[in-house]
C-alpha cells in the first residue's frame, strides 16, 4: 500500500495551536486552584484535542516548578502519547510500567527520587511514584478498566489519585470520550468539574454511522455483510485503510454435537472452550488449558458436529479470501509473539504499509491513524449478555471508542456497525453517537436497581479445589457478616434516614469454577461504605480460615463474575 499520510513525525509531535475551547479549559482548570477546586474532567468526542490540553497543563505545571504524574491505560497501546511527551519534555521524563526489568525500574525510580524526572508517565502503578512537589495528576482514558488492579491489592488508580490530589492539594484532571458512570455522576453532582470539548480537530469530522441489522441479513455464508464488504472495497480502491473490530478471539466460539447436544467445556473452568484453527486446538481463555480438535463427538462418537460463532482468527481468514491483494494485520493477544510485535504492527498500519487492521478491544484504545477511513464493527453484541450490571456500559464505551478511530484527519470517515440487536440501548445510543443520552438512560437503570454510583459494593469470593469447602466457608462468612453488620448499626445508628444495606448470597459465582477452583460469592452493598467496610474488616480479623480456602476481597468491583 504505502501511501503518504501527509504527516511528518516532527509535525505530529510539535505543539499545536489551541482552539478557544482548549484555551478556556486550561484557563478554567488553573483558575479553579484559587478556590480549591481540584477535580476536573475533559469530556469530548474522540479527536477533540484532549491530549493537547493535558500536555499544555503539564507544561504550565512544570513551569511552576512542580511535578506531574500522567497515567495512561496501557503503555503498549499508547506509544504515540509516550513519544509525544518525550519529544516535548525530554530528559525530565520517567516511564513506569510492568514490562520494565527490575534494573530499569530502579533506574527510573532513582531519577524520580533524585528530582531529575519531573513528569512520570505510566500505567496504573505509576500513581504511587514518589514525586516531589506534586502539582498535577492526569488520567487519560479514565473509563478504562485497566486502571483497576485485578489482583491484591485491588486498588483503583482513580481513587488513589483523588486521595493524592487531596493530600498534596494538586490538580487532578481526567479525560475520556466515554467517562465511567461513576465519573459522569460525580460531574452531574458538581463533585468533579466538567470541561466540554466539542470541536473535532486535525481536519476530521464526525464520521457517518451506518447500522446493519443482522437479523434481516443473510449471514449464512459470511460474517461480513454485503454493506460492509462493499464499503471496504470502495475504501481500499481509494488507497485508504480499514479497521475491523470484533471483541472475541479465536476461530470459532464453541463446539456442539447435533446428535446429543454435547458442548466442550474446560475441565478446569465453567466456560466453553474456543477453537483456534491455527493451533488445531481448543483453548480456555481463563486458565489456558487446551485439547486437540475433535472430528467426532467425545460423548457419543457422532460425526454430526458443528462449530458455531466466530472470532478474530475466523475473520482474518475470511478477509484474506475476500481481499487477496491487500495486506491484513490481526491484533489480539494470540497474534502477539513478543513484546515488540504490538508496536511494530501498529507502526506498519500507521505508516500505510497495512491495508486492513483487525483486532479486539486493543484497536479501540486511543490510537490515531491518518489513513483510516472506514471502521467496521463485525458484531456489536459481544458482551451484551454478560451477567454483570456494567455490561451495557462496557459495550457502549467500546463501540464509541472504536468508532472514534474513523476519519480523524479527513471529513468523510465512516463506521458500519453490525448487530442482531440494534434496538438495545447500548447499541442504539452508540450508533447515534448520543453519549449523554446513554448516560441519562443508564443512570436511571442503575438507580432503579440500586447499583453504583447509587451504592457501594464489596465482593467476597471464596475459592477452593473442594466445592464443599468453598460453600461452607461462604456460609460461615455470611453468618458472621450479618451479625457484625447488625451490631454496628445497633451501636451506632445511621444518621441518614435513607441509609440502606443488604448482603446478597452466598451463592456460586457466575463463573462457578476457574482453574480447578470452585467459587462462591457474597456481595455487600449499601448507600455508604462505612458500615459494610467495618463489618468486612471485623469478619477478616475474627474469621478462622478453612484449610484450602482462599478469600478474594474486592472493594468497588468492576465486574461480578
Amino acid at each position: 500500500m504505502g501511501f503518504s499520510t501527509g504527516f511528518t513525525e516532527e509535525a505530529s509531535y510539535a505543539e499545536k495551536n489551541l482552539s478557544q475551547e482548549q484555551e478556556k479549559a486550561i484557563e478554567d482548570i488553573f483558575a479553579g486552584k484559587e478556590n480549591n477546586t481540584l477535580l476536573h474532567y475533559l469530556f469530548g468526542h474522540t479527536g477533540t484535542g484532549k491530549t493537547e490540553v493535558f500536555l499544555q497543563l503539564a507544561k504550565k505545571t512544570l513551569a511552576e516548578g512542580k511535578s506531574v504524574i500522567y497515567l495512561v491505560p496501557e503503555i503498549g497501546l499508547t506509544h504515540q502519547v509516550i513519544e509525544e511527551i518525550r519529544e516535548r519534555f525530554g530528559d525530565s521524563l520517567a516511564v513506569l510500567h510492568s514490562a520494565l526489568s527490575i534494573a530499569q525500574k530502579i533506574a527510573e525510580w532513582k531519577k524520580i527520587i533524585q528530582g531529575k524526572a519531573k513528569i512520570v508517565v505510566g500505567a496504573r502503578s505509576a500513581i504511587f511514584a514518589p514525586v516531589e512537589n506534586l502539582g498535577l495528576i492526569i488520567i487519560d482514558e479514565e473509563h478504562d478498566a485497566s486502571y483497576k488492579a485485578g489482583n491484591t491489592p485491588r486498588y483503583h488508580a482513580r481513587q488513589v489519585a483523588m486521595m493524592r490530589s487531596s493530600r498534596h492539594q494538586s490538580l487532578l484532571v481526567m479525560g475520556s470520550a466515554t467517562p465511567s458512570l461513576e465519573a459522569w455522576h460525580a460531574m452531574s453532582e458538581k463533585i468533579i468539574i466538567q470541561h466540554k470539548l466539542t470541536e473535532r480537530l486535525s481536519g476530521g469530522e464526525k464520521p457517518e454511522m451506518q447500522v446493519v441489522n443482522l437479523s434481516c441479513t443473510d449471514m449464512s455464508c459470511s460474517s461480513i455483510s454485503p454493506e460492509l464488504e462493499e464499503n471496504m472495497r470502495e475504501v481500499l480502491k481509494e488507497d485508504r485503510q480499514v479497521m475491523l473490530f470484533l471483541n472475541r478471539r479465536g476461530f470459532t466460539h464453541f463446539f456442539k454435537c447435533n446428535s446429543c447436544g454435547k458442548d466442550l467445556q474446560c475441565k478446569n473452568c465453567s466456560v466453553a472452550l474456543t477453537y483456534h484453527k491455527s493451533e488445531k486446538r481448543f483453548r480456555c481463555h481463563y486458565c489456558g488449558w487446551t485439547m486437540e480438535a475433535q472430528n467426532s463427538c467425545p460423548s457419543c462418537n457422532s460425526l454430526d458436529i458443528a462449530y458455531y460463532g466466530f472470532g478474530t482468527e475466523f475473520i482474518e481468514k475470511e478477509v484474506q479470501a475476500k481481499f487477496p491483494g491487500h495486506s491484513i494485520e490481526r491484533l489480539d493477544t494470540d497474534s502477539l509473539e513478543n513484546k515488540n510485535d504490538l508496536a511494530e504492527k501498529l507502526e506498519r498500519f500507521r505508516n500505510g504499509e497495512t491495508s486492513i487492521l483487525l483486532g479486539t478491544q486493543m484497536v479501540a484504545k486511543g490510537l490515531n491513524f491518518p489513513g483510516l477511513k472506514l471502521v467496521g464493527v463485525v458484531l456489536a453484541d459481544t458482551g451484551l449478555h454478560m451477567p454483570d450490571f456494567r455490561a451495557n456500559e462496557r459495550v457502549f464505551s467500546l463501540l464509541v471508542q472504536v468508532a472514534g478511530r474513523a476519519g480523524r484527519f479527513f471529513p468523510d470517515g465512516k463506521v458500519i456497525i453490525q448487530s442482531f440487536y440494534p434496538e438495545r440501548p447500548a447499541i442504539h445510543f452508540a450508533c447515534n453517537t448520543d453519549i449523554e443520552g446513554f448516560y441519562k438512560w443508564e443512570i436511571e437503570q442503575r438507580k432503579s436497581l440500586f447499583f453504583p454510583p447509587f451504592s457501594r459494593l464489596i465482593s467476597l469470593v471464596f475459592r477452593s479445589a473442594s466445592k464443599e469447602k468453598s460453600a461452607e466457608a461462604a456460609e460461615s462468612a455470611y453468618t458472621i457478616l450479618e451479625a457484625e453488620l447488625e451490631a454496628l448499626k445497633e451501636k451506632n445508628a445511621p444518621k441518614d434516614e435513607e441509609y440502606w444495606d443488604e448482603i446478597l448470597g452466598p451463592s456460586p459465582a457466575p463463573l462457578a469454577m476457574i482453574a480447578q477452583n470452585h467459587r462462591h460469592q457474597i456481595l455487600l452493598r449499601a448507600t455508604e461504605l462505612k458500615y459494610i467496610h467495618t463489618a468486612v474488616e471485623r469478619f477478616l480479623s475474627h474469621y478462622k480460615p478453612i484449610s484450602g480456602v482462599y478469600i478474594e476481597v474486592d472493594l468497588d468491583p468492576l465486574n461480578l463474575l
